[in-house]
């Protein structure tokens, strides 16, 4: 990840208490052992709406020309060359096999969207309550450690690049003995993840080097 300015500010999650009242007597906080929010599922508009526009076109298509065929028009040519094509052609063609070897993978493509949640660039976090579900984004969480990895004597430049399960930090130091330097960011760090809040604690990869010679 690409080092920000150093006066970069970004926005964080901010709940609002109006909306999220301190938890009633009858429904206690949950304990910080509890289960996270869970992967928050895209909605997949676009996928769904190409399917969706497709699938009418293709209907309302076949239905318009078996109403015409019906009154006594005769069939549309796409519907009588694809008639011929299927009386035709053997299975093992090359045009079938293609044929369906593109419906399979438009399929499987259709298949992976429903099954997995998408929406990567979210980490979901812990829960405080079960009326309440909450993620930071990937850059948020990287902004964070960042924050903290500079703050830490020795340190001259960070970058973080966050994970779904990893944070890979790259540090370069100076004027400090680096095992110094060393135990102090993984001490840092750890807190840092844990102030997170996250629901998977990811592991940390941290790479300290020195400035390197000049000149």
């Amino acid at each position: 990840m690409s080092e920000p300015p150093q006066d970069a500010t970004r926005p964080m999650p901010v709940v609002d208490t109006r909306k999220h009242p301190d938890p009633a007597p009858g429904q206690p906080a949950l304990p910080p052992d509890a289960p996270g929010s869970g992967r928050f599922w895209s909605a997949r508009r676009v996928p769904s709406a190409i399917v969706a526009l497709l699938t009418l076109g293709g209907a309302g298509l076949l239905l318009y020309d078996i109403v015409a065929v019906r009154t006594g028009h005769p069939a549309m040519y796409w519907r009588r060359e694809l008639a011929r094509q299927l009386a035709q052609r053997h299975l093992d063609d090359i045009p079938v096999l293609a044929g369906a070897a593109f419906v399979t993978a438009v399929g499987l493509w259709l298949i992976l969207l429903a099954i997995t949640p998408g929406l990567r660039n979210l980490l979901p976090m812990r829960r405080p309550r079960h009326d309440v579900r909450a993620a930071l984004t990937r850059d948020a969480a990287a902004q964070v450690l960042r924050d903290r990895a500079v703050q830490v004597s020795g340190v001259r430049e960070a970058r973080v690049r966050m994970r779904r399960r990893r944070a890979d930090v790259r540090v370069i130091s100076h004027f400090r003995d680096p095992a110094d330097v060393r135990r102090d960011l993984d001490t840092t760090l750890a807190d840092a993840v844990t102030d997170l809040g996250m629901a998977r604690r990811p592991k940390l990869s941290v790479r300290l080097r020195g400035p390197g010679k000049k000149g």
